[in-house]
Parts: C-alpha cells; structure tokens; sequence
C-alpha cells in the first residue's frame, strides 16, 4: 500500500428531489459528502445516484452512531470491517446495493486511517472480484484532520437542513399544488401573503422563499426586510412560469448548499435550437422542456437523457420544444438547474 496521505474533509450535498417527466417523484435528501483530494468522492463513482449515511434527516442518535462508526470508535456495521460509505437515497437498505469499503487503522503503525477495497455490495458479503471499485482507492487519511472533520460533526455540526420553502403568490390554487408536489419530495412548504409579523424564530426554519410573477414589488421588498431584519440570509426565488415541475426545480436549485465549485452541473443556457450544459465530472444528465400552451396547459417534451463525459455539451432542442415561453431543466443525480428558452 502507498504511503501517499490523501486529504480528507466534509461538504454538504444534495441529492435533487423533483416531479419527473413521467410524474414519478424524486426525494429530496441533504447529506454530507466526503472530500478526497479535493473532490466529493461521489464523483469517482460516475453515474451514481446515491447518499452517503450522514444524512441531515436520520435521526441524531443514528446519525452519531455512524460518525463513531468512521472513526472506528463502534464496530463495522458489516461483516469483514466493511462500512457502507454511499446508499440508495430512497431506502437505504442494502439489498438496494451500497457502495462500501474497508475502514481500518494504518497497519504499519502510523497515525492513519485507510478506507480500501471499494465495492457495489447487495448482500452479506462483498464480491470483490465482481463488483470491486478497482480504480478506486485506497486512501491514507492522516489521522489528526480525519478525526477533527469527523469530530465536528459529533460537536453540533450534523448538517442542519432548512428544507421549508415560503410560498408567496397571487394564484393560491398553484401555490397549493406546488405545496403538495413539494411536500411529496420531502421539502416542507407554507404559503403565505407577505412575512408582516412572524416571529424571526420562524423565519429561521426556511431555507427558500419562492415568489410568484404576480407578486408585486413592494410586497417582495417587505419580504426581503422581514429576513434581513432578523438577521437571516435565505435563497429568494423568482418563479419563471405557473408550471409545476418547473418551481419544483428552481426552488431545488435554490435549496442546494453544496460548494458550487464542487458540483456536476455547473451552467445551463437555451438559445433558438440548442442548450448548452457543462459539467464537471461524469454523469447521467437529463433535459426536460416545459412550456404553457395557448389554453394555458402545460406541455412537457423530453429532450435529452444520457451520459456524458466532463465539459461542454451542446444539445439539439426539437423545435416543439421552444414554441412561445419556453423553459428547460437540465438535472443530474446530485443538482438541477433551470434556463428560459430564449430566442
């Protein structure tokens, strides 16, 4: 094994809720992703939708018992000293398939700990031979910044997700529908005139506020004051459209906490017949238009889905896609982004 120390630390991530094309729904997660040499070490696993243990909604005494799990302070929940380090985000059960390790301290002696033998594990056992991560790994920690990344988190740092969304608007009967279709993904939402007179301990549980087009200046100035005064910075959303799907998405955008410079989807831009996406790593990456008919329906066209290798992509929109106001969503496992159809 190589001496070579990789750096080790902690971000938060998301795993992007959403109503899908089909009108399936996707759960919103918020997590704490691992940062090996600089990079979420989700990202070395391609195409992987997935969530690591430290999820913001387990319950903290789970959630302590994994941190102590890393750092070896309990035993491995796992036979052979293996520890699941990424699992599905809908259940977590490993016999969805878990992407664990071995987790152990340096054998030489040294003040280390080694995370080695990566694998896609179903059942009790991992196959290694079959389904090792064989390009993944080992990483040497230094034991100093290992134990004080993870120590953090047993000192009041557990990633507290504010995932309530104020809604703000002038169409109440969407606004319930975006409440519902919010609430289904895990994603708590109020909807509200104005924010006169609540409490700023209230103010503090949310994370976004969404405002509808119709929303007038003012009342969104008087908003904006309301968290100020409080001493709060949130996420304000500008809905682009009474399309669903479409507030979905930008208020999941506005929700992700993740360092920007580590995350898969970095830009999107719609012009005439084309979008431009740019990713940082590779990934599945999905295109999804919306626009409102002259009846004021929504109409849904799948653009694009497939993986597509780090850099920029420009991808042919069909030109159903881009009739009147127009509007894509580009979406990975981990982000979304949203982008008028411009001409």
């Amino acid at each position: 094994m190589s001496a070579e120390y990789a750096t080790f630390g902690l971000a938060p991530a998301m795993r992007a809720g959403g109503v899908l094309a089909n009108g399936d729904y996707q759960v919103h997660r918020d997590f704490v992703d691992f940062i090996v040499n600089g990079r979420p070490l989700l990202f070395q696993l391609s195409d992987l939708d997935a969530v690591s243990p430290l999820a913001a909604d387990v319950p903290p005494a789970i959630f302590t018992h994994h941190v102590r799990g890393l750092l070896l302070e309990t035993e491995a929940p796992l036979l052979e000293g293996r520890h699941v380090i990424y699992g599905c985000p809908e259940c977590e059960g490993l016999e969805c398939g878990a992407v664990t390790a071995v987790i152990e301290r340096a054998p030489d002696g040294g003040d280390a700990y080694v995370w080695r033998d990566f694998a896609w594990q179903t059942a009790e056992r991992a196959d290694l031979e079959l389904n090792g991560y064989h390009g993944i790994g080992p990483f040497r920690f230094r034991g100093a910044e290992y134990r004080e990344a993870l120590g953090q988190l047993l000192t009041g740092g557990e990633p507290a997700a504010r995932r309530r969304v104020l809604l703000i608007g002038a169409r109440v009967a969407v606004l319930a529908k975006l409440a519902a279709a919010l609430r289904t993904i895990g994603v708590g939402a109020d909807i509200a005139a104005d924010a006169a007179g609540v409490p700023p301990d209230e103010l503090r549980t949310y994370g976004a506020v969404a405002f509808g087009r119709a929303v007038p200046a003012a009342t969104r100035e008087g908003v904006r004051a309301a968290f100020e005064g409080a001493g709060l910075q949130v996420a304000y959303v500008d809905g682009l459209a009474p399309i669903i799907p479409l507030l979905v998405a930008q208020i999941e955008h506005a929700l992700d906490r993740s360092p920007s410079e580590q995350r898969r989807l970095t830009r999107l831009a719609a012009m005439g017949g084309s979008a431009d996406v740019e990713i940082t790593s590779t990934c599945r990456v999905q295109l999804v238009a919306y626009r409102l008919d002259r009846l004021s329906r929504t109409q849904v066209h799948e653009v694009f889905e497939d993986v597509l290798e780090p850099g920029a992509h420009r991808i042919p929109l069909d030109g159903k896609a881009t009739k009147g106001e127009s509007f894509v969503v580009a979406r990975t496992t981990d982000s979304v982004l949203v982008a008028p159809i411009r001409r």
